[in-house]
């Protein structure tokens, strides 16, 4: 990272291509431009074995295959490809947009779009919150609004829809590759997209024409065969293969689905299934293309890429014969998944991946002593938030309506479309009519309460910290992560399920046996919901103020004031010294789970997202110390005479950094799952961390930290030396040995580590570790960063 005046004389010459400009929806993909790669590809390092669908578009978006001189091995070689597209929310993008600066672009190289969908919280509902959000953000979307215009990017202002589902209506396209600072990019699979969730500076690599890196995924084809009972969903599939796979399971994957039952289900339903994938650490998900796709394309004004899509079917857009007719030879791993005897599901609380069928929830719920009284029950996000999703709950609604009956006294009933297009079309269609005749409020077409964005404070279980359970149709239910209370528990489930536990008011309803009480006393169970997969009377187009801003200015200025509490312009990470790495502290061993949430909290800390000194403040404060027994946000100091001695981590970390003192995080297994924030990186760098090293990483973090210019490691020897670290890590002073001569040949570095009490030391270990990094990802850490590097590449003669 760079001072943004320092760049701005730097020509872009090395990057002759640039968009054609902000689009409101895909054009037609290149697809001879793709088979002419993939044939190339075939005819060499391929060697001519049959394809995956993932491989064939991987593949078929190499940047150059005449450099590659072997088939790519999964799991060690390194892609270099060239994405189609980026999309960004405006939570991550305020971060990626102040990296791009930098990079001295006059325009985007690829179709890019912002959408406005983070800094809206959830309240009074719609309209309102929509308002209350420019009011509290509008130094944020000026600035977005501004750097679209200027860099030729579509701009979707808030209130327009949720990121996932606008790429969907408008962006996906079967065949191509997108990358997307938010993890749940994945969603794009159901239309047949290879879309993957990255942090800014890799977005800002695709944006500037530089060829994207990935490590070879291996492909985890998932077998569907039979067909969703009536009261099964979409969404009970990635709940079900969740609690199979768990939540680093599908690390280092693709997650593809085929088999007989892929034909049933609807766009927006596999769309569902892969925006879930997130979940288990997936690269990304897919499937491939289908009648239903097809349908949706033509519904929402994209007939010529249906079209164009429909005749690379058989040799494109899906994989090879000889993989269809003997997939246990070409997948890496196969999970069976019979739709027919699904069962709905619920995963929660505190972890997505702890499913619980229906059959046993009960049970389930008084044996693991779960609230059963449901406050909240909450429908949408980029998950469940489509016409199919809110047409099948509508028609759950509509039976307890004619029956007299709302929601549960004491139970709130929330719904957040997720577009202004299906807000208009469930409004015109009575679906929205029926939500608000049992009781619901109808939230702003944002992410709202998924991501925390959710105003509860009033409400006393918050107020007081209550244990108390919410039902959703959300992704992601890490503790505290929707309304700041660490005693709330998401149960994640199918719309269907929520609207039947907003009802019930009871995580122990089963609707699919259990009886509710109308108006008059009697008694009746809810027949199994209907609804359409997409509307009969074509999508209603909505209000023309949330259509995308359109208007390429070269000459916008982009505005920071120098003030701001908000923004921020970045200044260069120092880059490395070229010397092993001494006298360094361990800030925390970290115990257990550690996402992204916990290591940036989003919630209250979002409006700090462009302003990179003020957001550190809120450094790691999710974690557990597992040398002080679990405790949250607290440290020892291990620097005699530095204050505080004790306190929080953002606190201690920054007392290392102005008494320069360079430090490291101890982190368990798959160590920053969750959100694809790159914030998580750029914090604890610019507290001055130089390591992580871990048991294991989640993909999208660990390539965040190099990015930035930390030294991601993990232990060769996971299960007996991050003990080692957890007992009194304020006494351990680090150094390492490996790290001055590293190379992607040999990924060996050791930490020589000692332990220091009352000025001896009287303890030592040799601690073998390992680090991931190819070479072009070394020249960032030697550089300080990849934009460090990207600057000094382009500019040599400049002054920086």
């Amino acid at each position: 990272m760079f001072r943004q005046h320092a760049l701005r004389s730097i020509a872009a010459r090395r990057y002759a291509t640039a968009s054609s400009g902000p689009q409101a929806r895909a054009t037609v993909p290149n697809y001879d431009l793709f088979k002419q790669r993939l044939d190339k590809a075939r005819a060499t390092v391929l060697e001519n074995k049959p394809l995956t669908l993932a491989q064939k578009i991987l593949y078929a978006h190499l940047h150059d295959v005449s450099s590659m001189t072997s088939a790519p091995v999964p799991g060690e070689t390194y892609l270099k490809l060239s994405p189609d597209r980026v999309a960004m929310q405006d939570a991550s993008a305020q971060m990626a947009i102040l990296q791009f600066m930098l990079s001295g672009m006059k325009q985007t190289a690829v179709p890019t779009s912002i959408h406005c969908d983070h800094l809206v919280e959830a309240y009074e509902g719609a309209d309102k919150d929509v308002a209350r959000s420019w009011q509290t953000s509008r130094e944020i979307y000026e600035f977005l609004q501004a750097a679209s215009q200027k860099y030729g990017i579509a701009f979707w202002k808030p209130g327009s829809g949720i990121i996932h589902q606008l790429v969907l209506e408008n962006y996906a396209a079967p065949g191509t590759l997108m990358l997307g600072t938010d993890s749940h990019t994945p969603n794009a699979g159901g239309l047949g997209m290879l879309a993957i969730g990255v942090g800014g500076a890799d977005a800002v690599d695709a944006m500037a024409s530089i060829p994207w890196e990935l490590k070879a995924p291996r492909v985890l084809g998932v077998r569907l065969s039979g067909s969703l009972h009536p009261w099964g969903s979409p969404k009970d599939v990635i709940l079900a293969l969740a609690g199979k796979l768990t939540v680093r399971g599908g690390t280092g994957y693709i997650v593809e689905y085929f088999g007989e039952g892929v034909e049933s289900l609807s766009c927006t339903g596999m769309a569902t299934i892969c925006n879930m994938g997130a979940e288990v650490g997936a690269t990304t998900s897919v499937f491939p293309y289908t009648p239903s796709m097809a349908r949706y394309l033509r519904a929402t004004q994209r007939a010529p890429i249906a079209a164009a899509a429909d005749a690379q079917q058989a040799t494109y857009l899906s994989a090879d014969k000889q993989v269809a007719q003997s997939p246990e030879k070409y997948y890496d791993e196969i999970v069976d998944i019979d739709l027919s005897s699904l069962e709905p599901g619920y995963n929660g609380p505190f972890t997505p991946d702890l499913y619980t069928p229906r059959s046993l929830m009960t049970d389930t719920v008084g044996r693991e002593q779960w609230s059963d009284k449901v406050s909240a029950a909450l429908i949408g996000s980029c998950t469940n938030s489509s016409y199919q999703d809110l047409s099948r709950a509508a028609s759950l609604a509509r039976q307890a309506s004619e029956r007299g009956l709302k929601v549960a006294e004491g139970t709130e009933f929330l719904v957040s479309p997720g577009s202004e297009q299906i807000r208009a079309t469930m409004e015109r269609d009575g679906i929205q009519q029926a939500f608000e005749s049992i009781g619901a409020k109808v939230l702003a077409n944002a992410c709202g309460p998924c991501i925390g964005q959710w105003n509860r404070d009033e409400n006393p279980v918050v107020k007081n910290r209550e244990t108390n359970s919410i039902v959703s149709s959300f992704n992601r239910n890490f503790r505290a992560r929707n309304d700041g209370n660490p005693n709330t528990m998401n149960f994640l489930t199918s719309p269907e399920m929520v609207l039947s536990a907003a009802l019930s008011g009871r995580l122990s309803f089963n609707p699919l046996a259990d009886t509710l009480t109308d108006s008059e006393g009697k008694e009746f169970k809810l027949q199994p919901p209907t609804g359409d997969e997409l509307p009969k009377d074509g999508y209603a187009q909505g209000r023309d103020e949330y259509k995308p801003l359109l208007d390429h200015q070269p000459a916008m200025e982009i505005p920071i004031a120098p003030t701001s509490a908000r923004l921020q312009t970045l200044e260069a990470f120092v880059p490395w010294n070229g010397q092993e790495f001494s006298n360094t502290r361990v800030l925390i061993t970290v115990q257990g789970k550690c996402t992204t949430d916990h290591i940036s909290a989003a919630g209250k800390w979002l409006k700090y997202k462009g302003h990179l000194e003020n957001l550190s403040r809120n450094t790691l404060i999710g974690a557990a110390n597992a040398a002080m027994d679990g405790q949250v946000n607290l440290v020892r100091n291990s620097v005699e005479g530095l204050e505080p001695a004790q306190g929080t981590i953002p606190d201690v970390a920054l007392a290392y950094k102005n008494a320069n003192v360079p430090w490291l995080v101890i982190a368990d297994y798959n160590y920053g799952e969750g959100s694809a924030r790159e914030h998580a990186a750029m914090q604890p760098r610019f507290l001055g961390c130089n390591m992580v090293v871990a048991r294991s990483f989640a993909r999208i973090h660990e390539t965040n930290l190099k990015k930035q210019g930390v030294l991601p490691l993990v232990f060769a020897r996971p299960d007996e030396d991050y003990f080692i670290f957890a007992k009194d890590p304020h006494e351990l002073v680090v150094r390492t040995q490996g790290v001055r001569d590293i190379n992607e040949h040999n990924p060996v570095v050791t930490l020589l580590v000692e332990r220091i009490r009352d000025g001896n030391a009287i303890e030592s270990y040799s601690v073998e570790c390992r680090h991931t990094m190819s070479a072009d990802q070394i020249g960032w850490f030697k550089a300080g960063s990849a934009l460090n590097l990207i600057a000094s590449q382009q500019g040599a003669t400049a002054s920086i």
